[in-house]
C-alpha cells in the first residue's frame, strides 16, 4: 500500500504543476493550426502537464482495454508474487464479447507473463485471471480498481471488469493522462506495454505460443514510445495511450473513440507531424 500511497502523491504534485507550470516550458507551446484529427477525444501533454492539444478532453467515454493499465498497477500494487502460476479457468471466458483466446482452459503462466501478455497483446483472460486470482477475488479486485482511480484524481472514470470487456469501463482523456503518467511508475508496466514480441510455454509437453504487440508504431524507428495500450469494442471505438519522446520531449498522449482499424496509429502520426512542424 506504500506504492499505492506514493503513486498518489506523485500525481498530486504532478497535477499541481500542471496548474503552476509557465507558458514556455515547452517546444511545443501555442503551437499554431490543428491537427486535424479523426479521434472524438484527444489530449496531448508535455512532462510538466501543460496542454499541447486537447479536443473535448472531458467527455466521458468507453475505454475498452486501456482498462488492462490499470488492471496491471492493482496487482502490483499488492504485493503478489510475480512468480506464482496462475491456471486458466471457464471462468476466465469472455461471455460478454464472445472473444476467443489461444490460453485454453488449463493454461498456467506465472502472474509476471498474465501481466505481459494483458498488456501487450490485450490477452482477456490473462486480464481476468488476474482478477479473479486478486485476494478477495473478483467483486474486491474491481472495488480496488475503482479506489485506486479515486486516488489519482481520475474523477468521472469507473471500473467495471479487468480487461475492459464491458462498455461500463468509461473515463475521459483528461483522467486517462493521470492514469498514464502513474503507469509510467511501474517498470514491469513500461516494459510489458512496449514489448514488440514474446514466446510463452503455457502447456506442459507442447510448444511456444507467440504474442504480439498490439501498438504498431512500437515498430516504427521515428516513434520512441516508452508505455502504450490499445484498446477496442463497438461501444468505444479504437483507443490508444502513449507516453512518448518526440524531440528530446516526453509527452503523453491520449486517443479515444477511433472509427476505423488504423485511425489512432493515423492521429497519432498526424499529430507528430503538426509538433514537429510547428515547433
Amino acid at each position: 500500500m506504500r506504492i499505492a500511497k506514493t503513486l498518489a502523491v506523485s500525481v498530486a504534485m504532478w497535477a499541481l504543476a500542471s496548474t503552476a507550470a509557465h507558458a514556455g516550458t515547452s517546444k511545443f507551446t501555442d503551437l499554431p493550426g490543428n491537427p486535424e484529427l479523426k479521434s472524438a477525444s484527444a489530449l496531448v501533454m508535455d512532462d510538466e502537464g501543460n496542454v499541447i492539444y486537447g479536443k473535448d478532453v472531458n467527455a466521458v467515454r468507453p475505454i475498452a482495454s486501456i482498462t488492462k493499465l490499470m488492471t496491471a498497477m492493482v496487482v502490483l500494487d499488492a504485493g503478489l508474487s510475480l512468480d506464482e502460476k496462475i491456471t486458466i479457468t471457464k471462468a476466465d471466458r469472455d461471455l460478454i464479447r464472445l472473444t476467443g483466446s489461444r490460453l485454453q482452459y488449463g493454461a498456467s503462466l506465472s502472474r509476471r507473463e498474465m501481466i505481459l501478455l494483458a498488456l501487450m497483446s490485450s490477452e482477456n483472460r490473462a486480464a481476468t485471471a488476474l482478477g479473479r486470482t486478486y485476494p478477495g477475488g473478483m467483486e474486491n479486485f474491481i472495488a480496488h480498481m475503482n479506489r485506486k482511480a479515486r486516488a489519482l484524481g481520475m474523477q468521472n472514470t469507473r471500473f467495471a471488469d479487468p480487461a475492459g470487456l464491458k462498455a461500463e469501463n468509461v473515463s475521459t482523456a483528461a483522467d486517462l493522462a493521470r492514469m498514464v503518467k502513474a503507469a509510467e511508475a511501474y517498470p514491469l508496466i513500461t516494459e510489458a506495454s512496449t514489448t514488440t514480441r514474446m514466446d510463452v510455454y503455457p502447456f506442459k509437453g507442447r510448444g511456444h505460443l507467440t504474442y504480439g504487440n498490439t501498438n504498431r508504431l512500437l515498430k516504427n524507428a521515428s516513434w520512441d514510445i516508452e508505455l502504450s495500450k490499445t484498446g477496442y469494442i463497438n461501444e468505444a471505438g479504437r483507443c490508444l495511450v502513449m507516453n512518448a519522446t518526440i524531440e528530446g520531449e516526453d509527452v503523453s498522449i491520449v486517443l479515444l473513440n477511433s472509427f476505423g482499424k488504423l485511425t489512432p496509429f493515423g492521429d497519432s502520426n498526424r499529430l507528430r507531424k503538426w509538433m514537429l512542424a510547428s515547433s
